[in-house]
């Protein structure tokens, strides 16, 4: 699996823009597509909120990626 570690510089990032910042998907309306067709975990769980708020010490899953939002400083 790829180990991807993303510094989160506010409170939150929307998760179909996250998967746009680490380079899993062209737009932010690609993310919401792949969050749209069940295809992104958030935790462990199946998120279809496309807007979700994503926020330091969460982990997003897709495929065989996996994103570890993580605090600034």
């Amino acid at each position: 699996m790829a180990e991807i570690e993303f510094p989160l510089e506010s409170e939150h990032v929307e998760l179909n823009q996250l998967l746009k910042l680490v380079g899993l998907c062209d737009s932010g309306g690609a993310g919401k597509m792949l969050v749209a067709s069940g295809a992104v975990r958030v935790d462990g769980a199946v998120e279809l909120r496309k807007t979700c708020k994503i926020r330091a010490g969460q982990t997003v899953t897709l495929g065989e990626h996996s994103i570890h939002v993580r605090a600034m400083g």
